[in-house]
Parts: structure tokens; C-alpha cells; sequence
């Protein structure tokens, strides 16, 4: 499939986690996503729509996915239902094994570095972009 003219899906920082993301969509595990609505008003951008294609990257930068929305919805933090967190394909349980692992990342050194908040947390009542995506086909390697 051509990914030319695509926008670029990246999954967390290059590096195991985008790996480990990144397999998980191609198997057929992860089939949705979280993010911060919060990065798309940072970066004055709409918010995805149902029905946009995009390319995955791997953490070379290499495109080996293509994916489309199927559905998109924002809400709080503290509303993020549990089909939600066990589509994201990593292995959550509950609601809270999930928020946990999000947390984490949210909180982490990068994403500080990345809103240039070194003390920037999450709350309740945090708007999370909540996507559900299919796997339109996987990138077929020259």
C-alpha cells in the first residue's frame, strides 16, 4: 500500500515501547489509543476524525502500517472505560492497571520535556483523546 501523502502515526518515543505499540498493532492486539487533547490544543491542530488514514512509523522512522479511525471521542481521565484501556493491546486488566501505565508515560521525563513542564501531571478530570483505529494493512518491506 502506498503511504505517500500520509500523516504519520507515532506511538510514544523511538524505542521499546513504540516496538513493543508498534507490534501490537500488527498483530491485531491493539486496536485503539490514548493521547492528551491537550498536545493537539498546545499545537493549535483539530483533532483526528473518523475516517483518516495515517501511516505507522517504527522507531527508525519507517512506515509499516497504514491504520484509520473508527472512532474518536474525548473524555475525562477519570471516564476512560475498561474496553477502552484492554483494546490498547498492553496487557491492562482494569481501568486502573491502565491509568497506572499511562500515568507513567504522561509523567515521564519526555513528555515533561516535550510541553516544557517539568512538573506537568495528570488528573481526573484530564481530556484524553480516546481513538479506536483498524489495521488497514501492513507496509510490505522493498
Amino acid at each position: 500500500m502506498n503511504v505517500d501523502g500520509l500523516p504519520l502515526s507515532e506511538f510514544a518515543f523511538p524505542g521499546p515501547l513504540r516496538d513493543q505499540l508498534v507490534a501490537a498493532i500488527l498483530s491485531g492486539a491493539k486496536t485503539s489509543t490514548s493521547g492528551l487533547v491537550l498536545f493537539y490544543e498546545r499545537e493549535n491542530e483539530p483533532l483526528p476524525q473518523v475516517g483518516l488514514r495515517s501511516a505507522v512509523v517504527d522507531s527508525q522512522g519507517r512506515p509499516v502500517a497504514v491504520i484509520e479511525l473508527t472512532e474518536v471521542r474525548v473524555v475525562r481521565l477519570a471516564d476512560v472505560d475498561l474496553q477502552h484501556a484492554v483494546d490498547e493491546g498492553e496487557g491492562f486488566a482494569s481501568v486502573a492497571q491502565w491509568r497506572a501505565g499511562h500515568e507513567e508515560f504522561w509523567h515521564s521525563a519526555e513528555v515533561r520535556a516535550e510541553l516544557g513542564d517539568p512538573g506537568f501531571t495528570v488528573n481526573d478530570d484530564t481530556l484524553v483523546l480516546a481513538q479506536r483505529f483498524r489495521l488497514v494493512s501492513a507496509v510490505t518491506k522493498l
